[in-house]
């Protein structure tokens, strides 16, 4: 907090100080007030304006420091001043001071609240920038929630000056004419309490409830609108149809049969969708052979002699297509249907938000999830379409392996792929726009893994972008392809290659079968809109996975699903917001790059006040036995707190090691308790337990420490005194 901060703080206390010290709260009680409701009549008598401006000024200040009296001078004004002037005068008077008192909480302790539980505090500032005016008016309605309690928390929120005044003034000129009309009468009141009869309390507090009663008759209409132009059906066939059989339809179909709803799932192409057949599964069939081959090529480090060694590409696609087969019968048709899912092949079209049609045949259902995934994004770059051009759909198609790989993209997948490559013997060039690899990752992370594709022969490429392909036939009859960079500074490299890996991105499916035709919005990155509940502007149609976003992750899209399956099926009684603060994130890089929660770049981002906890994995005993001492494990905690708000972890099995922290971050588990708990040794795991200690010796109580010194130095001379008197003792004796 800055001096001036801490000098209008001191002001306002001193103010408040002064009030209590000298008791002033003693002149705004209802006995004193009807004591000088005749003497003060006299005096307005005499000079109705300059009494109205310091009723006005003195109302002002009662407010604005948030002190009791408020109550009182609204019932002395109406009986001094009658009731419409003292309305005017109270009704702006009243809505200054809290605009006041809201200022100074806003400035002195709205910066300070939102750097220390800023991350805590994200959901509600959301909410009160989308519809803070309506809750606002909806407790200044209410006249038992005290106000001025409502000034100085809403001035630690987002909420414009400009709104929180207009909504104030309109919001309390209710409970103020209660006042106002009672305080006419003042000479009959015998108590405050009885200003408000219960009868009139009551119906202040509908009159709050009411914007809320508005809010959901209006979101009734609204889906009456959103409807008007389909008939809905007088019987459903299924209780849910899924579209779309990837990770995100999967499970919702298998969540609706578990609780023995009728479910139909339909899939165009093959079940398990992009991860089983072109993504995670086959990608990481790819690493481990890469592995393999960079195992043999430093066995050297370990003492061992190896021979010639080659690779048979065609042999590694095929142990590739092997692993597809072998875990194919975990998402199959047969497995679905033995749990009770009515699987069909075909191409499904929504004809309304209750129809669905697939090979002629037209199912009713209440409910539709939209798991249609994404496709790998190919960039309108001139010439692209007369080369070789590969993309994470289309590579596992290879039957020879390519000499020389250009590959556009340095995030995951194009550093997963582009180093796999390298290590199997290809020469390989890695273009990123950017100034570093895997954009959305602290600097420092992304670095080391750079450093390990530039030490696997990878050529990374920063700062540069594809601006043209070429390809031609030369004097030899060989085929030339090349393409054109262009660095930040107008340069012109030009690079040659036998294919060209496509890592730009993917798009999502939301097109060609029936979302166009009922309406339903998508976003700017493309994706379906949807709210927290995963539902489109039609509540009973949901979209999960790819083709919603905002993650990209075959786990996020399975965390998605069952917040649809379930607010599908059981939305009438109870929905739930899917809830992504605590969603993990793995590139399977070598080493690799984990992370869980926000990481540095994201907490400066943020204003969050943090503190950075690293412990290096070149420390830990079993990475040096194992030969994978490189990386480092970084974890993100409030100032002082052991409390994790994130960890990035960059090493060997980062992924593993990373599960640890998601479960403390998911079960509110801080530090400490990581470092109380029993790690084997010698393990990698033991990484987690050394972090925490990194913490715990950052924050120790050096105070404490320094007296506990003390203590053991007293003990030490103690026991040398009492040693001493003893040995006299004996020699007396």
């Amino acid at each position: 907090m800055n001096r001036k901060k801490m000098l209008l703080a001191g002001i306002l206390l001193s103010l408040i100080g002064l009030w209590i010290g000298f008791d002033l709260g003693q002149y705004f009680t209802l006995e004193q007030a009807k004591a000088q409701q005749i003497a003060l009549q006299d005096t307005i008598a005499h000079s109705p304006l300059l009494s109205s401006l310091i009723f006005f000024m003195l109302y002002v200040a009662i407010t604005a420091l948030s002190v009791p009296g408020a109550a009182i001078m609204t019932l002395l004004g109406a009986a001094l001043f009658g009731f419409w002037w003292s309305l005017l005068l109270i009704s702006f008077a009243s809505t200054i001071g809290a605009t006041l008192a809201f200022l100074f909480s806003r400035y002195i302790l709205r910066d300070w609240v939102q750097e220390r539980f800023g991350h805590r505090l994200a959901a509600i500032n959301t909410g009160i920038e989308k519809e803070g005016p309506f809750y606002l008016f909806s407790l200044r309605l209410i006249p038992i929630f005290p106000f001025f309690l409502v000034n100085l928390l809403m001035g630690l929120t987002p909420i414009s000056t400009r709104r929180f005044y207009w909504v104030s003034q309109v919001g309390m000129l209710a409970g103020t004419m209660v006042y106002i009309n009672a305080g006419t009468q003042l000479g009959q009141i015998d108590t405050l309490s009885g200003t408000i009869s219960a009868p009139v309390l009551v119906s202040l507090v509908l009159l709050g409830i009411f914007p809320f009663m508005a809010k959901a008759i209006m979101g009734w209409v609204k889906q009456r609108q959103v409807y008007a132009n389909w008939e809905k059906p007088t019987h459903f066939d299924q209780n849910m149809v899924v579209i779309g059989a990837g990770a995100g339809g999967l499970v919702s179909a298998y969540i609706a049969a578990a609780v023995k709803a009728k479910v139909t799932l339909i899939e165009r192409h093959k079940m398990g969708g992009d991860c089983l057949n072109t993504g995670c599964v086959p990608s990481k069939a790819l690493i481990r052979a890469a592995h393999a081959m960079s195992e043999i090529t430093h066995a050297k480090e370990f003492g061992i002699t190896t021979g010639d060694v080659k690779v048979d590409f065609q042999q590694v696609m095929a142990r590739i297509h092997n692993v597809i087969t072998k875990i194919e019968p975990h998402d199959s048709v047969s497995r679905y249907t033995d749990l009770g899912v009515n699987c069909i092949q075909g191409d499904a079209t929504v004809l309304s938000p209750w129809e669905v049609e697939v090979n002629g045949q037209r199912i009713t259902t209440r409910n539709i999830v939209i798991a249609t995934g994404a496709r790998p994004l190919v960039p309108n770059i001139p010439g692209l379409d007369t080369v070789n051009y590969l993309t994470s759909d289309t590579v596992w198609s290879l039957t020879e392996q390519p000499k020389r790989l250009l590959v556009l993209g340095g995030g995951p997948i194009g550093c997963e792929l582009a180093q796999s490559f390298a290590r199997l013997g290809s020469h390989i060039t890695l273009v990123e726009m950017a100034d570093q690899v895997l954009i959305r990752e602290d600097s420092d992370a992304a670095a080391l893994v750079a450093d390990k594709l530039v030490h696997d022969g990878v050529d990374v490429k920063t700062g540069h972008k594809a601006v043209s392909f070429a390809s031609f036939t030369d004097e030899q009859g060989q085929q030339i392809q090349h393409a054109e960079l262009e660095d930040r500074h107008g340069n012109i490299v030009t690079v040659e290659f036998d294919a060209v890996m496509v890592a730009l991105g993917r798009v999502a499916n939301v097109k060609g079968f029936g979302l166009e035709e009922l309406g339903i919005t998508t976003t700017e990155r493309g994706t379906v809109e949807v709210n927290a509940y995963l539902q489109t502007q039609y509540p009973n149609i949901f979209a999960v996975g790819d083709v919603a976003g905002p993650f990209q992750l075959t786990h996020a899209a399975a965390h998605q699903a069952w917040y649809a399956a379930v607010n599908g099926l059981f939305g009438t009684f109870k929905k739930f917001k899917a809830d992504y603060s605590v969603l993990p994130a793995v590139t399977y890089t070598a080493p690799e790059l984990a992370r869980v929660g926000i990481n540095e770049k994201e907490a400066i981002e943020k204003g969050i006040a943090f503190d950075v906890v690293t412990y290096g994995i070149d420390d830990l005993d079993r990475a040096i036995t194992d030969g994978t001492d490189e990386g480092f494990i970084k974890v993100i905690t409030p100032k002082g707190k052991d409390t994790i708000l994130g960890a990035t972890i960059v090493g060997h099995h980062a992924g593993e090691l990373l599960a640890e922290f998601t479960l403390a971050m998911r079960h509110g588990l801080g530090l400490n308790k990581i470092l109380g708990t029993v790690h084997p040794y010698p393990t990698m795991s033991e990484a987690a337990k050394y972090t925490a200690g990194v913490w715990k010796k950052a924050n120790a109580p050096q105070g404490v420490l320094a007296w506990v010194e003390k203590y053991h130095g007293w003990m030490r001379r103690t026991k040398a005194n009492d040693n001493t008197a003893q040995k006299t003792e004996e020699k007396r004796a």
